[in-house]
């Protein structure tokens, strides 16, 4: 099946999924530049990680990886292929025996992979050499657990091919940039619509990600955002990194798979840069934000 970078996959490379996992899917660095159909970016939550994983195996960096959530998959190769994992921590094992996080390792046919429930972060990336291949969609693999693009979860019995390898695997263990301990904020397109005193609460306020966040938003519950104005907003569009405040008050942060517009008042955006944190962000977890000008902030998100 070619793939829109122009390789041709190995029909005889693949994988068996023993256990999915909770939520276990395909993702890639997404599909931006159709917001204006309606389609959100998806693409892999902390793109850190995807990114990471893919230069150990000797992919580039958009190749489709395994984005698990939580942890607990099990996948049985049924190939010579390397594999790598990086993003949240937890134990790795090849049949039975504890191997590394963030190192290529080389492995044959038959090998049985298994990723225990993630000890610090949410959110595993296990890379492949060759990447994973399944049908794209609008130019991704990703799953889109929002419109229902892209394949479904993974399910269990389910076989994965995969695509011809690209380059050799790199040699030793990654490092990972330590992360941050605070979100920068830049002020928002509807910031005047709050008290004065809202950017200052969020930025010396720790707020609590909720158990409901997902790959749409990470919704989040502290002291309570005050608008100066409760007019209904119309819908408008959406960044990657919006901070939108419902009624009642508690911000909720757009992730991969955010809807393209909305209509809540965005009070601000986390650049790209610090989306990695907030994707790794474990229910429960307080997170803490710095209010930054523009230009420190960098770039923010793309729809």
């Amino acid at each position: 099946m070619p793939d829109p970078h122009g390789r041709t996959a190995s029909p005889e490379r693949s994988l068996r999924v023993v256990q999915p996992g909770p939520l276990t899917t395909v993702q890639d660095l997404g599909r931006p530049g159709w917001a204006h159909l309606g389609v959100p970016r998806s693409g892999a939550a902390d793109q850190v990680a995807h990114r990471l994983a893919n230069r150990l195996v000797g992919n580039p960096e958009h190749v489709a990886s395994l984005e698990i959530t939580v942890g607990g998959l099990v996948v049985a190769l049924e190939c010579a292929v390397a594999i790598a994992l990086t993003g949240a921590r937890g134990s790795l094992r090849v049949n039975g025996r504890p191997r590394e996080w963030g190192t290529a390792l080389s492995l044959g046919a038959g090998d049985l992979v298994e990723i225990g429930p993630f000890e610090s972060g949410l959110r595993g990336y296990l890379a492949f050499s060759g990447g994973v291949d399944c049908p794209t969609v609008l130019g991704s693999r990703s799953t889109d657990l929002l419109s229902g693009l892209g394949p479904a979860p993974l399910g269990e019995g389910q076989e994965l091919r995969l695509g011809s390898a690209w380059g050799p695997p790199m040699e030793g263990t990654a490092t990972q940039a330590p992360a941050r301990d605070v979100v920068r904020l830049v002020p928002g397109p509807r910031a005047d619509w709050f008290r004065a005193s809202a950017l200052g609460r969020l930025g010396s306020s720790a707020y609590v990600v909720e158990a409901d966040s997902n790959r749409i938003a990470v919704r989040l519950s502290g002291p309570k955002l005050n608008r100066i104005d409760e007019a209904q907003l119309p819908s408008e569009g959406l960044v990657l990194g919006s901070v939108q405040v419902p009624p009642n008050g508690q911000p909720l942060v757009m992730l991969a798979d955010h809807p393209v517009t909305g209509g809540y008042p965005v009070i601000g955006v986390v650049p790209a840069q610090d989306l990695a944190l907030l994707a790794q962000a474990r229910p429960g977890e307080p997170i803490r934000f710095s209010v930054v000008a523009g230009a420190e902030g960098a770039t923010t998100g793309r729809r």
